[in-house]
């Protein structure tokens, strides 16, 4: 065994992708899995079906990996290769109760599908906190588990340095001779622990296999390179019955995201209603949600259908969840739970709730949870399937992308037919910008600057240029910026650095990221002349020796160099360097 941990660890070490380390702990551990079954009471009687790898750090899922047994037994190790990323067939295990038992335990659970029963696994790991010694899982899970012919399953943590648990490993396994039984989980749970234990850092620390860009359309028109690897993951999640919690920043694109996955899913013939809290009342969230009948409420002229009935056989996305009044998430709780609802004024009779929830929130909802402000049982029913979108400020790939395709847009609604473009300069200054609104506020600066590029050619035109002087324009009417530390600058501007790293066909030397200091000290200067800024910045010494000058100017050449390398025209201050000595104050 020691020969196989050893060759398991080595092939570990050289996966060079998430796919590469999912193929080698999936098939490792079926086999042990397999040769426990083989010498115990069930052998013959059951079989390994197949394992499914689910990376999801901080409660946000990023990674998705299924390996069949069948695949296992019909190729030799050496002719693997990496295991498909998970399809529409794959089994999620979307039940609450396993993922906070293993979240929270710290350990493995086995689950008997038929009996619906979740119980720790003995001697699977140490847990952190007392639980009770079993659960019951939804029949959601249990139905598509015994479509897929899983009689049992047993679920491990993915333990990485430091006790934190990143993920799952789930294997499934078919034995009707096992039901109410144990099966052969606890014999083989402290070998299958380790496997999953030592491979747990590659798993959650190596990237994506590259691969082509996610096909676009109307829904999602920009996938750029920091969003594809999260597209495969939320083309299962639309497919599938369960709620999708989307998480992210105001403005980030999480409607569009519910619309996307409503558009890809098996209700797509449905309405898609969207319901902001933001925008309604608290004493009304329930009206809105379930409808009301006349003379329910003051103000309640005539019947109105909430957004659960107009979305009939479609899709509900309830955006900034964290705004629910306790009230009306106990009302939510029972519709998620139950799937029936009652129209507020109507005395008696629940309706039916077809419909699939997607639920959006900018909100820590864990810490809302702590503070009493959300219900801990809703938490854990939307928390099935989550997905978090990044800023924009750390998608930056995607900025000219999107600012193409929005200015396009504009100006197809002003002139159908005709085209618009944005000047390159103008596409460095979005970049170099940091949008704290996200795509809602990148969306305003182009909608402004396509209306002052109207107004400077005199009107409608075929043809249009956004240019870099109306990108700048229209970021000037934003007034004064939200004040910002020093440290969020400089990681902003290492998020550009990065960017532009990977835009270009050859690597940019870190090297002229020194520039910054010429950066620093040219800015100074101009703003209150070369001596005064030597002394600002600690460097009164140079000034008193007269070598600020030759020390400005080695400064501002690398600053030259980077914008050469760049193919930027440069800042204003770079003018210092053809001045002819004196002092600029």
């Amino acid at each position: 065994m020691s020969e196989e941990l050893s060759s398991f660890f080595a092939a570990l070490h050289t996966a060079k992708h998430f796919e590469e380390a999912a193929s080698e702990v999936l098939r490792a551990m079926l086999l042990s899995a397999e040769r426990t079954l083989e010498t115990g009471r069930f052998a013959r009687r059951g079989r390994l079906l197949r394992g499914v790898v689910h990376v999801r750090p901080d409660d946000a899922y990023r990674r998705l990996a299924v390996l069949e047994m069948e695949a296992v037994r019909g190729r030799p190790r050496s002719g693997m290769g990496p295991p498909p990323v998970a399809g529409q067939d794959v089994a999620l295990l979307a039940s609450a109760s396993a993922w906070r038992a293993v979240a929270e335990q710290g350990k493995a659970v086995a689950i008997d599908v038929n009996l619906k029963t979740l119980q720790p696994l003995e001697g699977g790991g140490v847990g952190n906190a007392s639980r009770p010694s079993s659960a019951a899982f939804n029949p959601e899970s249990q139905r598509k588990l015994l479509g897929r012919q899983a009689t049992h399953v047993c679920v491990f943590p993915l333990r990485v340095p430091g006790g934190r648990i990143d993920g799952m490993i789930a294997l499934e396994a078919d034995c009707m001779a096992a039901l109410g039984q144990e099966f052969v989980w606890k014999e083989a749970g402290g070998q299958l622990q380790l496997l999953a234990d030592m491979a747990a850092a590659w798993l959650t620390g190596l990237p994506p296999r590259p691969v082509t860009a996610p096909q676009t359309d109307d829904f999602l028109p920009v996938i750029g390179a920091s969003m594809a690897s999260l597209v495969p993951v939320l083309r299962i999640f639309a497919q599938q019955e369960e709620t999708i919690l989307v998480s992210g920043p105001t403005g980030a694109g999480k409607s569009r995201l519910a619309r996307w996955c409503h558009e890809r899913s098996g209700r797509r013939q449905g309405r898609f209603e969207s319901l902001d809290l933001t925008t309604v009342p608290e004493d009304l969230q329930m009206a809105e949600l379930f409808g009301w009948r006349r003379g329910a409420f003051t103000g309640a002229v005539k019947d109105n259908p909430g957004s659960i009935a107009r979305a009939e056989g479609g899709t509900v996305f309830i955006d900034e969840i964290d705004k629910l009044s306790l009230k009306a998430q106990a009302g939510l709780l029972h519709v998620l739970e139950e799937r029936t609802y009652r129209v507020l004024g109507e005395g008696s009779g629940d309706q039916r709730a077809n419909v699939r929830f997607i639920i959006g929130t900018n909100a820590n909802l864990r810490e809302a949870v702590r503070r009493g402000a959300f219900r801990e049982d809703l938490y854990y029913r939307i928390n099935v399937l989550p997905i978090r979108v990044p800023p924009l400020n750390d998608r930056q790939d995607e900025i000219p992308l999107w600012a193409r395709y929005m200015v396009g847009r504009r100006h197809q609604e002003t002139f159908p037919g005709g085209e618009a473009r944005l000047e390159e300069g103008a596409e460095r200054l979005l970049l170099a910008s940091a949008w704290p609104g996200n795509l809602r506020q990148l969306d305003n600066i182009i909608r402004r600057a396509y209306t002052l590029a109207m107004v400077d050619q005199g009107g409608a035109a075929r043809e249009l240029e956004l240019r870099e002087k109306h990108v700048r324009q229209a970021l000037a009417y934003e007034g004064t910026p939200e004040e910002s530390t020093l440290v969020d600058a400089l990681c902003h501007a290492a998020r550009v650095f990065v960017q532009e790293a990977r835009r270009r066909q050859s690597p940019l030397d870190i090297d002229l990221a020194e520039s910054f200091r010429g950066f620093v000290l040219g800015m100074a200067a101009k703003q209150v002349g070369k001596e005064e800024a030597f002394r600002l910045v600690g460097r009164e010494a140079l000034v008193k020796s007269r070598n600020h000058q030759k020390t400005l100017r080695r400064e501002l050449e690398k600053v030259e160099a980077l914008c050469r390398e760049v193919a930027h025209p440069g800042p204003e201050f770079l003018e210092l360097l053809s001045a002819e000595g004196g002092d600029s104050n």
